[in-house]
């Protein structure tokens, strides 16, 4: 290995490629969806190291703003199987790895 910090680098720059938000399936409306996931992105920024606080924050978030009931998980690595109210789930990546799901049901 000649030189590792080349090898640092390409991560480094892999890493930063996927910070953008990937929504991988949702049923929201347009106005709805924009919102959700600029909070998801908000709470995952503001709490990097702590799943939990960003997942409530956008609990929180989206029960004021579009009533009660709503639900959220936030971590790598994690399967579900759900029941939600038709037009009220939003499944994305953050970060590369980071997955969020954001659903009502009541």
């Amino acid at each position: 290995m000649a030189d590792t910090g080349e090898g640092k680098k390409e991560e480094a720059d892999y890493k930063t490629f996927h910070t953008f938000p990937l929504i991988r399936h949702t049923d929201m409306p347009e106005e709805m969806r924009v919102e959700a996931v600029e909070l998801c992105v908000t709470a995952c920024e503001k709490y990097t190291t702590n799943n939990e606080s960003a997942a409530k924050m956008i609990k929180e978030m989206m029960d004021k703003k579009f009533g009660s009931s709503w639900h959220v998980v936030i971590g790598e690595g994690f399967g579900f199987e759900i029941t939600h109210e038709v037009k009220n789930l939003l499944y994305m990546f953050f970060g590369g790895s980071l997955a969020v799901c954001v659903w009502k049901c009541s």
